[in-house]
């Protein structure tokens, strides 16, 4: 019940998705020269909280998971990198591995040499900690590291941005992460 709490909001997203019934599945239609994407319907402004994002079709030319605030737009024309593409959302796009916030790559991720690239189906864990004011990654048990620091004071939600016709994400909510 939890889990479904935290899942993608049907009132807040592109145009060009629809949320699957289980409410944890995004599909994207089909829409020429358009980047999509939709965001949670719950926000966190304290605490730390994890989830997990995956994709069940191909990537695309962009695939942005990460996270924005009530600002960041959920549509935009042409296939470009949504979340990250201003000071509103932060992003790791999957496909070049790289970081992206305020319309600008912020980096390599996850940093070392030859990181290996998103493979379908791989599950990442975002970690959002609102103490610390970080966001970091982990894919399967491995830990990635911190990818954006200095988050601001405001509420943020989990977000994703696809941009290929008949992909799907799915995004659950799994609580306050488990360290070690």
């Amino acid at each position: 019940v939890r889990a479904f709490q935290h899942a993608f909001s049907t009132n807040d997203c592109s145009r060009n998705v629809y949320i699957k019934k289980n409410g944890f599945t995004l599909h994207r239609n089909p829409i020429a020269q358009s980047t999509d994407g939709a965001r949670t319907k719950i926000g966190f402004s304290e605490g730390r909280h994890a989830w997990e994002v995956w994709w069940e079709g191909p990537l695309g030319t962009v695939a942005v998971i990460g996270i924005a605030t009530k600002r960041a737009p959920m549509q935009c024309q042409g296939y470009v990198a949504l979340l990250g593409s201003d000071d509103q959302s932060w992003g790791w796009n999957l496909v070049d591995n790289n970081l992206l916030h305020n319309g600008e790559v912020n980096g390599s991720f996850p940093q070392c040499n030859n990181a290996p690239k998103y493979q379908i189906g791989e599950r990442i864990r975002v970690i959002l900690d609102m103490e610390d004011k970080t966001l970091a990654f982990e894919r399967g048990y491995e830990f990635l590291g911190v990818a954006f620091r200095g988050l601001p004071k405001a509420c943020l939600y989990p977000a994703v941005s696809a941009v290929y016709g008949n992909t799907e994400v799915t995004l659950v909510y799994l609580g306050k992460p488990l360290d070690g």
